[in-house]
């Protein structure tokens, strides 16, 4: 079975611009390309999880956000950190759909898709939903300050998953594998 990361977009890979569909509008956070290259060369399997209810208010279509991820993996290709695959719920929260983040739907197919042992996987991002779909998920989790600001209450319960950004988060996950081998 393989290991992933799966990881939230705006605010943990790039900067969280409201309803990003534009690829010249696309800004990575800095450290985010090293991360991701760090995390490849780990074996994990990257997985984007995200929302992007902006299709379902209809700011934008589905073929906007697909050539948005074609735009990032052709820049992150070079650099030998593509993104494996994008999961994304095109739904508002009154949908009550299964895949809305902080329910567990895409991380499910993914699993199912990719063949992911959870036990050995992460979920990352900027929002307490992202670390609500980790748990729901069953597999560890990264609350990034990169992006939205998260409240003290919130530092504090999460203090032992707590990352300054997703390079933080990538050098902590390789030490944590080398001491594991050691």
């Amino acid at each position: 079975m393989e290991k992933a990361i799966f990881m939230d977009r705006d605010g943990t890979i790039n900067v969280d611009v409201d309803y990003l569909h534009e690829p010249d509008k696309l800004v990575f956070i800095d450290g985010t390309v090293e991360a991701l290259a760090l995390l490849k060369e780990q074996g994990y399997k990257l997985i984007v999880i995200s929302n992007q209810s902006g299709i379902g208010r209809g700011y934008f279509g589905v073929r906007d956000v697909e050539q948005l991820h074609a735009y990032m993996n052709h820049i992150l290709q070079k650099h030998n950190a593509v993104i494996d695959a994008f999961y994304y719920c095109p739904h508002v929260d009154q949908d009550r759909c299964t895949c809305r983040k902080p329910r567990t739907g895409l991380i499910d197919r993914a699993v199912e898709e990719w063949d992911i042992d959870l036990r050995r996987s992460y979920m990352v991002g900027d929002k307490e939903t992202d670390v609500m779909t980790a748990v729901n998920a069953g597999c560890r989790y990264g609350l990034l300050l990169s992006g939205h600001t998260v409240p003290g209450a919130l530092r504090k319960k999460y203090r032992d998953g707590l990352y300054r950004n997703l390079w933080d988060f990538a050098r902590h996950i390789r030490l944590e594998e080398v001491e594991r081998y050691e």
